[in-house]
Formats: structure tokens, C-alpha cells, sequence
């Protein structure tokens, strides 16, 4: 290595450990290097190998999960997301990643910082986003930290999502104290692609040039992948410039001229980048190919004067991607870059070999094996010790019996009318823009999924993102499958046909054994679930160190984002009630269970208790049942039950036409379970009376669990004979707790 000052700066075990490396995976680094490291070479492994880019605590156990179903496309882990048939020569791109910590710091710059990432992911594989989702958690909603956090959480999806012109079409948002200094924010995104054109993240072919393209590069974001694998502690706040910034128009113009310069066919390969910047874009797709390359750091168009090689290579300025272009082609991407008013300068060349060169106004400043960089080529892998906490067989002795029957229930259903985990979202999805390239139905009425429409084509995507931390903190593999069996039921209730998955895995600290219980017991059940439904894995994201040093870790939320099909859009189903005399139907098995569902951990405030009741066989016909009935069109809604119990459910399904219910409870069942549990597998249907016949001998031949109920009448919630009030009481609470406690 030449001598200057920058290679000269060898580095040390202490540079190592301020950067969140190990003592020994400094010597590993030392071993494969046959030297020590310059400073600039171990700053690229400490984000290389940090647990963000190289999931060296979780692979493990990811690979454990089912990737094989029938209509992969790309496997995950082989791009940078998943890609699935979805006939008529099209695919569907689709990932979800977090923005946890960046969100803490800054929550309206990392929210929509995240969004943008996860929208480059999609484009750069050369498919066009046509839907964006996201999942978030935050503390305790009356405290002034939580409100802040939320509104510039809100705000940041909201303007860079408006502004980039993708429409946000669903999601959630959930409370609990556990998440007051460490929020999540996991965003999604879904793309549409010609089959057969994706564009791969990969380098080859010695002499083609590499070009940087899109946003200069400046200092924020330095260090991110390295700042999201640890903890938040009181300092955390000193750490603001790892907080990216981001420009949507500057990305909407990326996405055009991303899109139109894979049409020239003069693209080998291409990668967003995100965390890491240059070190992990070069890396990865030099290590995927097979060859080198040698990048001048001095030609990255800079934003800042006087940026060091490592600051360059770190870098996490949004809005730029990494394009290898087959060599006498240049001219094609400068013309159509120079176009769309964007930088587009070449910064280097593929190379034989496999050895990463970095220069600086011509001196080698790092030297490295682009293999050694990432997972299966010498990133560390760990199996971290694990074991089951005392909570959880605490948990394990709830008793129902020891639970006091509520005298009127009234107060209860207004209880969780109002509570900010089950109420409406308006205050949220009002600042989304949702409208542009849905599906809009004469109706108009809500799906428990979100659908957006396939143009030039009948058919429509189904998709919807879903994990109760609640459920999860009782029994993770228990709690895993139900999320992946919501996410299922949500677009088998809206017509469609489940057909894969994308995760975002947000634990505390992986060094913890029970945290990392909580992780693998997760990985368990999401893995029986997936396979249950043919619905593999196609990737997504895993973030630990999600706690704080004086609140501890987080829930554990491994949110599941899926993507259903429905083969023809009329078959669309709405959640919500038609017509007054249309019978009131559940299906599945009523159980007498009230366990960990909000009725028992916000209004009697028993935290300890087992998930609700869940059987993966049942779940599995009861949406097989559910499938088969909506295509034989036999029913007005479907809506599955959930957070809430049937009360929620009803509540939400007559209050787009003010209509009320008249219902009977089961008499084997207390009332606060019949009405409050959340025992899942269950679906409420509505069904006109005219093909109430035709309904029940379809459900006959199913063998699955149903019954009536009741009927939807009047404006009301009748239970049992007992008027409990007008539904637009219960309405006005639904849709004005959160913006009451915001406003």
C-alpha cells in the first residue's frame, strides 16, 4: 500500500470498540487483511458488520424461515427485496424495513427518511411503487414526548410520501409505554415490474464504468448502520448528524430517470444507497459479481467541502444510487441524467479480482476483499445464548375465573371505543395521500386490506401489515404466528388470496438471552405460520438494540408485511354493513378466553396473561372457508376480528351507514369474552337474506364453525335485548380520542 497519510493512520483494538466492534472481530479483521487496518478500512467494517448491514446475530435463525412458494420470483437475501409472479407478465416488488432510531432523534427526518429508502429499494430493482404502508409504535399517548414524536413521525411520511406521489394505503399504529423512548417506525413498499426485467444489485464485466448517481453527498447520516446497532441511551441526542435528510422531489426525479435508464438495456447492475452508503453498495454488488472495482472518492460530487475518504464511503446522504453501466454506453445514462437535471458522474471502474480499491486524489486509501465485507463471505455469525424469561410462565397462570364481571358493560365498550390502540386513525391517514391509483368502487366502503388496483389489468393487489406487540410480549412464537395469520386473514377477508411476506424483526438487545428468546421463539412461529399458507419469506429487515438504558427493551414487534392477490377486482369485500335486515354471522370457534386482549390489559390493567386463543389448523380452514364464500359472492362484508373483539368489530362494520346490530351472546361464553376477547380465527360476516339458504349449505359442506348472531337493524347496539346506546355515539368516541389528545 502506498504510503500517505490516510493509509498510515493504522487503526487500533479502541478505534475498533467506539466504532461497536469486537476485540476479536478486530484480530479477524487484522487476519483477513494479513495487516492491520488503516482507520478508513475498519470504519468501512464497522458499519459492514454491524448487526444493520450484516445480520450477524440473527442469520442464524432467518435462514430457518421458508423461502420456496408459488410465485417467487427472487428469494430472500438474493435482491434488495422481494419479488413474486402475479400473472398477466407482471411481478410485484415489495419490502419493509425501519427507521427506529434515526426516528427517536429525529422523528420527522428519519420517518421520511425511511420512506424514501424503502421506495429506492423497490425502483431500483426497476419496478414502479405503486403503494406505500407502514407500522408504528409509540409510548404512552397523553405524554408531551409521545406527542411530539408522533406528529413528526406523521408529518415526515406524510411530506415525503405526498411529495414523492406514491399514495400511503395503509397500516397501523399502536401505544404502550414500553415504546416511550424508543419508537418504531417500519415502513413499506410495494412496486409493480414487467416480469423479467428486473434489474439486479450486482457488478461485472472488467472496464465497465461506475457511475454515482442522483443527491451530492454530504455528511449527514454518517454512521447510521453503526448508530442502529445500539442502544438508546440519555446521549443519544449527540448523535443527530447519523440522522439522514432526506428531498422527495429529488427522489421522484431519481425514480424517472432510474426507470428510463434500465430501458436502455445498458445497465449491468444497480443498488440503492442506504445504510452504509459506498462501502456497502460497492461491496455488495462486487462480491455478488464476482469482480473489484476501483472507486475515486475525490469524483463523488460533494455537498461539503473538506470531506475526509471516510466520511465519503459512510455517508448515508439519501437519494443516491450506485449504476454499473456496460463500458461504451455512457453516453446514453449522462444524456438522459443530464435530462432530468440530476448528477450522474462516473467514479470508478469494475475490475478483475476481487478487491475493493479506494482512492483519494490518487492515493490508496483502503484495500480491501469485496467478499469479507459481507454475509457468507467473512462477516461474522453468531448464535447468540438464549433462554425463556420468568414472565412468561407467569403469564401461563391467567385465570379467567379471577376476572370480575363487569356490572354494565356500557362503560367498557366506551372504554375501548375510545382507547387509542383500537380507535380510528383519521388524525394519522388524513395527512397521507391515499387516493391516487387505488381502487375506487361505486361504494367506496372499506377493506380490512388495503387494495390497490393492477392497471391494465382485472386484476388488484390486496396487502397489509400487522403485528400485536402485545400478543407477541406474552408468547412470541404464539404472538409471531397470529401476525402472520392476521396479515393473511386481513386479505382473505378483502377478497384476496395470500401470497407472500416481508418482515421488520424490532427487538431490544440480542446480548440479552431473553430478548433474544423473544426473537428466536418469534422466527418459530412466523416460520410454522408461512409454511402453513404457502406464503414464503422474501426478506425484509432486522433491528435489535430497540431499548433504552433506563426503560429496557421494547415489545417485541416482528411486523409482517403481506401481499395477497385478487384474481378479479369485483370480488373485493368491504368490512362494512349494507343493508338493515342482513343477518349478522361468526364464524370459527367462540372461546371463553379474554387473554392479553386489551379489554383485560387496559380496563382491568391485568398485564400478565398467556396470547389469546390460536390454533394454526383452524385458522388455516377458517380462511379457506372464508375464500371459498366470497367467491361464490354470497355475502355483503366480511371483517375479521381482532383487536377490540366482536364489539370493535361491529362497531367498526355499521358505522360507514350509521347502521346498528341486534345480536345474542352465547350463553357457554361470558359476555365479556363472546363480546371483548380477542380469540382469533374468527371472521364476522354479513349476509342478505336472500342467499341466507345458499350461504348455510356452502358453510355446511366447509365443516368450519358458524352461527348467527343476530341482524343488522336500527342505529343501536342491542345486546341480548339490552340497548347499550346509539352507534354514533360510539362512533364520535371512535373518531375523536386521538385528535382529542392531540389537538
Amino acid at each position: 500500500m502506498s504510503t500517505n497519510k490516510f493509509a498510515a493512520q493504522l487503526a487500533t483494538v479502541d478505534q475498533a470498540k467506539q466504532l461497536g466492534l469486537l476485540p476479536e472481530e478486530f484480530d479477524k479483521i487484522t487476519e483477513i487483511l494479513g495487516r492491520t487496518p488503516n482507520f478508513t478500512e475498519l470504519s468501512v467494517y464497522s458499519v459492514m458488520w454491524s448487526e444493520h448491514c450484516s445480520y450477524k446475530n440473527s442469520i442464524t435463525w432467518l435462514k430457518t424461515l421458508p423461502k420456496e412458494g408459488p410465485h417467487m420470483l427472487a428469494k430472500a437475501g438474493e435482491e434488495n427485496a422481494g419479488l413474486v409472479d402475479i400473472g398477466d407478465g407482471l411481478a410485484c416488488a415489495f419490502k419493509i424495513e425501519s427507521h427506529n432510531h434515526p426516528s427517536a432523534i429525529e422523528p420527522y427526518q428519519g420517518a421520511a427518511t425511511g420512506v424514501g429508502g424503502i421506495n429506492r429499494d423497490i425502483f431500483t430493482m426497476g419496478a414502479r411503487p405503486i403503494a406505500q404502508l407502514n407500522s408504528l409504535r409509540f409510548g404512552d399517548i397523553n405524554s408531551d414526548k409521545t406527542k411530539w414524536l408522533l406528529k413528526g413521525v406523521v408529518k415526515g411520511i406524510g411530506d415525503y410520501g405526498n411529495a414523492f406521489g406514491i399514495p400511503t394505503v395503509g397500516g397501523e399504529v399502536f401505544f404502550d409505554e414500553s415504546f416511550s423512548v424508543n419508537p418504531l417506525v417500519n415502513a413499506m413498499s410495494v412496486g409493480i415490474m414487467k416480469k423479467g426485467e428486473m434489474v439486479s444489485a450486482i457488478s461485472y464485466g472488467e472496464g465497465n464504468p461506475v457511475f454515482i448517481v442522483g443527491s451530492a453527498t454530504g455528511k449527514d447520516g454518517l454512521g447510521g448502520a453503526a448508530f442502529a446497532s445500539k442502544d438508546i441511551t440519555e446521549d443519544s441526542a449527540k448523535d443527530l448528524p447519523a440522522v439522514q435528510v432526506g428531498d422527495p422531489f429529488q427522489e421522484k426525479l431519481l425514480l424517472e430517470a432510474t426507470l428510463e435508464i434500465i430501458k436502455t438495456g445498458a445497465v449491468v447492475g444497480m443498488q440503492d444507497m442506504g445504510a452504509a452508503g459506498i462501502a456497502c453498495s460497492t461491496s455488495e454488488m462486487s462480491a455478488k459479481g464476482e469482480h473489484g472495482m476501483e472507486i475515486w472518492l475525490d469524483k463523488v460530487p460533494a455537498r461539503q467541502l473538506g470531506m475526509l475518504p471516510f466520511e465519503f464511503l459512510l455517508s448515508e446522504s439519501q437519494e443516491r444510487m450506485l449504476v454499473v453501466v456496460k463500458k461504451g454506453r455512457e453516453s446514453e445514462i449522462l444524456k438522459i441524467f443530464d435530462k432530468w437535471d440530476l448528477n450522474c458522474e462516473q467514479i470508478g471502474v469494475v475490475t478483475k479480482g476481487d478487491r475493493l480499491k479506494f482512492f483519494f486524489h490518487g492515493d490508496l486509501v483502503a484495500d480491501l476483499p469485496a467478499a469479507s465485507l459481507v454475509l457468507g463471505g467473512g462477516a461474522p455469525i453468531y448464535k447468540r445464548e438464549f433462554k425463556e424469561p420468568a414472565s412468561f410462565a407467569e403469564n401461563k397462570k391467567f385465570s379467567i375465573d379471577n376476572v370480575k364481571l363487569p356490572q354494565d358493560l356500557k362503560p367498557v365498550m366506551q372504554h375501548l371505543a375510545g382507547h387509542p390502540n383500537l380507535a380510528s386513525k383519521r388524525w394519522v391517514h388524513n395527512q397521507y395521500d391515499s387516493m391516487v391509483g387505488t381502487i375506487n368502487r361505486s361504494t367506496n366502503y372499506p377493506s380490512s386490506a388495503a387494495v390497490v388496483n393492477i392497471k391494465g389489468t382485472k386484476k388488484a393487489l390486496a396487502m397489509s401489515v400487522d403485528c400485536n406487540s402485545r400478543y407477541v410480549n406474552a408468547d412470541p412464537e404464539v404472538g409471531c404466528a397470529i401476525a402472520v395469520c392476521e396479515a393473511a386473514r386481513n386479505i382473505t377477508c378483502s377478497g384476496g388470496l395470500p401470497s407472500a411476506v416481508t418482515n421488520c424483526l424490532n427487538f431490544g438487545n440480542p446480548y440479552n438471552p431473553e430478548v433474544y428468546w423473544q426473537f428466536v421463539s418469534s422466527i418459530k412461529g412466523m416460520g410454522k405460520a408461512c409454511t402453513k399458507f404457502q406464503t414464503p419469506v422474501t426478506g425484509g429487515n432486522v433491528s435489535f438494540y430497540n431499548q433504552s438504558s433506563y426503560e429496557g427493551p421494547v415489545f417485541p414487534t416482528p411486523t409482517i408485511g403481506m401481499i395477497g392477490i385478487l384474481e378479479d377486482k369485483d370480488l373485493q369485500t368491504s368490512i362494512s354493513f349494507k343493508n338493515e335486515g342482513d343477518f349478522i354471522y361468526l364464524i370459527g370457534h367462540q372461546k371463553n378466553d379474554i387473554a392479553s386482549s386489551e379489554y383485560l390489559y387496559s380496563y382491568h390493567k391485568i398485564k400478565n396473561a398467556p396470547a389469546p386463543y390460536f390454533n394454526l389448523d383452524e385458522e388455516y380452514d377458517v380462511q379457506q372457508t372464508i375464500q371459498k364464500i366470497i367467491r361464490a359472492k354470497l355475502v355483503e362484508s366480511a371483517n375479521d376480528i381482532s383487536d377490540g373483539g366482536l364489539f370493535l368489530n361491529l362497531l367498526e362494520n355499521g358505522m360507514a351507514n350509521n347502521l346498528g346490530v341486534h345480536i345474542h351472546s352465547n350463553k357457554d361464553v361470558r359476555i365479556d369474552a363472546f363480546l371483548f376477547g380477542e380469540a382469533q380465527s374468527r371472521v364476522v360476516l354479513s349476509v342478505n337474506p336472500k342467499n341466507q339458504v345458499a350461504f348455510e349449505k356452502a358453510m355446511l359442506e366447509t365443516k368450519t364453525p358458524f352461527v348467527n348472531i343476530g341482524m343488522v337493524k336500527g342505529n343501536s347496539f342491542f345486546v341480548d335485548g339490552n340497548d347499550y346506546g346509539k352507534m354514533s355515539d360510539f362512533v364520535n368516541l371512535y373518531n375523536t380520542s386521538i385528535e382529542g389528545k392531540l389537538n
